[in-house]
């Protein structure tokens, strides 16, 4: 299976932003991959958003550590938008869960855009 279809067919990547203190936070999230761009949804009082405020680099991995599937980027955080597009995609790739809807109750939801910086693939950087 390529990149490409891994990306379409993955249900989890990890995401790794920096804490305050510097060390690392990873967490599993569902994601779409889109334009050229990882798209996550999440909670807007997720430690990943207080993260990402502070510093927006990220580095995300897919599962599947025998053909890795590394990539790098600065996310922009965008509250209150999300396009049809974004939606319909994770509608369609998670059996017709919406990201947009408040999964916490009384907290709103955030869409974070990592466009793709640089990839690592098979141990190496592209």
């Amino acid at each position: 299976m390529g990149v490409r279809d891994r990306l379409v067919q993955e249900k989890n990547v990890w995401l790794c932003t920096v804490r305050a203190d510097g060390s690392p936070h990873v967490t599993p999230v569902w994601f779409v991959f889109l334009r050229g761009s990882w798209w996550i949804g999440t909670d807007a009082g997720a430690v990943k958003v207080r993260n990402i405020e502070r510093f927006s680099r990220v580095s995300l991995a897919l599962e599947d550590g025998r053909l890795p599937v590394v990539a790098e980027g600065e996310a922009v955080l965008h509250r209150g938008l999300f396009p049809a597009e974004i939606r319909d995609a994770f509608t369609v790739k998670y059996g017709g869960w919406d990201v947009s809807a408040p999964y916490t109750p009384g907290v709103d939801r955030v869409l974070l855009e990592v466009p793709v910086r640089r990839w690592l693939l098979a141990g190496r950087a592209q």
